[in-house]
């Protein structure tokens, strides 16, 4: 299949589809291309020559349909768009899985870069590079601001026990992908489990928010946060967590997680979490701990990774260096915990 056919984009149905939903907004055929970079959804830049649109659909074969779900990611940015939250304007929402093989839905394309590491970051200079990341702050703090129930999120979650049911799924994740020993990392999950912390009102979290996520202009300004696939109503300082997280500088050059916290210029996570608490008013005291869940997390997601590449299932360069990042990560988040508690 050519790169202007991709797998799981069946142009013709998709056109048809448009033309009669929304007749008027194709001018001539499609062509369209995967955008490379997404972890989980697939999503591709669709043209007729003319405008430029973006499709996101689940994985290509079986999938969970709870893990990809596209009505979840459409209802977002379809409450989001009217507020002050920069998203795409969303377009179309099909569940029908004749047309591509699954649901999914149709945005405007949104011009900007995804900076994914410090390399990239560096020819902003160090001004540009700190203004950006402060937005990215300033950002969330608008996202959240936003009332769920004034745009029609009301029932988007279960905030109610959210930071335990959040321990208990990663540490099933965790035990689904256990095939050797991890020095530390049923010792942090049992201290994150004894030290959980009292939630503040909920907000809508975007679950993976980071520079990555974001599109920024050729002002500097963030244009649009994408990828809602973990977006729910629960505990904005999960968020903020995450954030800090990979502010944090590794210091392991070459390593194939991406980071952009050694750029210079890049505000270092005290600034971040003073500058969070300065505009939300929020009681951040307790960041370490969700910084420290943040490292967990991460250690998961990159031993499930490594499990699966130990299996044969993953292909691709810097795949092999992904289990020797996951001590890594344990290790940080111990250390995290235990500022806390001698804090």
């Amino acid at each position: 299949m050519s790169p202007d056919h991709p797998p799981g984009l069946d142009l013709d149905r998709l056109c048809g589809l448009l033309e009669r939903e929304r007749p008027g907004l194709v001018n001539g055929p499609l062509s369209g291309r995967l955008i490379e970079g997404g972890r989980s959804n697939l999503t591709y830049r669709v043209s007729d020559g003319t405008s430029r649109w973006v499709v996101r659909r689940p994985p290509l074969g079986h999938v969970l349909a709870t893990a990809h779900d596209m009505k979840r990611e459409h209802r977002v940015i379809d409450a989001l768009h009217p507020t002050s939250v920069p998203v795409p304007r969303p377009l179309l929402l099909c569940e029908d899985e004749e047309v591509l093989g699954a649901p999914f839905y149709v945005m405007e394309f949104v011009d900007g870069t995804p900076y994914r590491t410090a390399d990239q970051l560096a020819p902003l200079g160090p001004e540009r590079t700190r203004g950006a990341v402060l937005d990215l702050v300033d950002t969330l703090v608008e996202l959240h601001a936003v009332d769920p129930a004034a745009v029609g999120l009301a029932d988007f979650g279960r905030p109610e026990g959210f930071l335990d049911r959040q321990l208990r799924r990663w540490g099933k994740q965790l035990d689904a992908s256990r095939n050797r020993d991890l020095a530390g990392i049923d010792e942090l999950q049992a201290a994150l489990g004894r030290d959980l912390p009292r939630s503040p009102a909920p907000t809508v979290v975007h679950g993976d928010y980071r520079l990555d996520n974001v599109l920024i202009g050729e002002d500097d300004s963030i244009r649009a946060i994408l990828d809602w696939e973990m977006s729910t109503l629960g505990d904005p300082l999960t968020d903020l967590g995450l954030l800090v997280m990979y502010s944090t500088p590794l210091g392991l050059p070459g390593s194939p997680v991406s980071t952009t916290a050694e750029a210079p210029g890049h505000p270092t996570p005290a600034e971040l979490t003073e500058r969070y608490a300065a505009r939300s008013g929020r009681d951040v005291t307790g960041v370490a701990w969700y910084t420290a869940f943040a490292w967990f997390k991460l250690a998961v997601i990159l031993e499930g990774i490594h499990y699966r590449y130990t299996l044969g299932r993953t292909v691709g360069p810097g795949f092999d260096l992904i289990g020797d990042l996951v001590p890594v990560f344990i290790e940080h988040g111990l250390t995290t915990l235990q500022g806390l508690q001698e804090g």
